[in-house]
């Protein structure tokens, strides 16, 4: 067997990006939690292979199958813009073990309030370190910033958890159940612009479609960020949707009943089991290298783009998870 030829495109996922099921499945692979379990050292040996293969140096014996792994492995852990190792918790393979504990919990402990203000606490802590983790470009953030959109994320949630949850006291039981995803939806809107502030006063990274950096575009940043926040929410919406009317139906029965421990395992087992598949296909609902139309920059942007070249119609931004 020869030698692995340099032409195959690692700066691209493997899968067609322009269509919904190409996304969906460098998405189920990006958030596969088994990458969790990968060694330091497996981490190192993949950004090895992938740097050299990106540097035109092809590790021996290396198959295309094995080339594409180390590069998802490599996506899985280190931001794409800055090359950082990013925390444990705050990596896409981390969020289905995680959420499905974090959302299990809120859905299971919704009827007192210190659990509620505990559990939504919990949740945005997590979402803090994620939306950092993940954010789009390089530009650094302060730790002042950073505190501002943790406190107002989590002031925000809480405060929708708690308001919520006094006006259901007179509802049928199954609608308090729905209060900590109005909560999460809530914050998600607080907490995502918050926390990529930094991207919204000077902007993210626009490229050619070649890969050059052009400038940086807050217009791109407001696009990308919306499309985070719609994916956030409508990843919440299985998992905090379909488990609270399950939960409803089985309480009324007897083997519940008698084994109320259960139920709170129950909970969260149902909640991972659709973040299993909502976390990818909601991560795949926009393309991770969006795009937008050069007319729809601001016009220093724009006049610098025609400047530099006037064939260039459309350029592309990371637009973050």
């Amino acid at each position: 067997m020869g030698e692995l030829p340099l032409d195959i495109n690692i700066q691209e996922p493997r899968w067609d990006q322009s269509t919904f099921l190409g996304r969906a499945r460098h998405f189920f692979t990006v958030t596969d939690p088994r990458n969790l379990l990968l060694s330091g050292a497996q981490l190192e040996a993949s950004r090895n292979i992938v740097q050299n293969y990106r540097a035109g140096v092809v590790t021996p014996g290396l198959t295309e199958d094995q080339l594409w792994r180390a590069k998802y492995v490599y996506d899985s852990a280190f931001h794409p813009d800055t090359g950082e190792k990013v925390v444990l918790i705050g990596r896409m393979s981390a969020q289905v073990p995680m959420n499905m504990t974090i959302t299990g919990c809120m859905l299971t402990f919704y009827r007192k309030t210190p659990t509620v203000v505990f559990w939504q606490w919990v949740n945005q802590s997590f979402n803090a370190v994620v939306n950092y983790s993940n954010r789009s470009g390089d530009t650094p953030i302060t730790v002042g910033q950073l505190g501002t959109a943790y406190v107002s994320a989590t002031t925000g949630a809480v405060a929708t958890a708690l308001g919520l949850k006094s006006l259901t006291k007179h509802l049928p039981p199954l609608v308090g159940r729905f209060v900590p995803f109005a909560a999460v939806a809530a914050a998600n809107c607080i907490n995502i612009p918050l926390m990529r502030q930094r991207e919204l006063q000077v902007g993210i990274p626009v490229t050619d479609e070649a890969g050059q950096r052009l400038g940086h575009s807050v217009t791109a940043a407001k696009q990308g960020i919306f499309q985070v926040v719609i994916s956030r929410i409508c990843m919440a919406i299985p998992a905090m949707a379909i488990p609270p009317v399950i939960m409803d139906t089985l309480e009324k029965k007897d083997f519940l009943k008698r084994r109320p421990w259960l139920g709170a395992p129950l909970q969260v087992g149902l909640v991972g089991f659709c973040l299993v598949f909502a976390t990818p296909l909601c991560c795949a609902l926009f393309p991770q290298r969006s795009s937008i139309h050069v007319s729809r920059l601001e016009p220093e942007l724009r006049a610098q783009i025609r400047q530099q070249n006037a064939s260039i119609e459309v350029v592309y931004y990371n637009k973050g998870l």
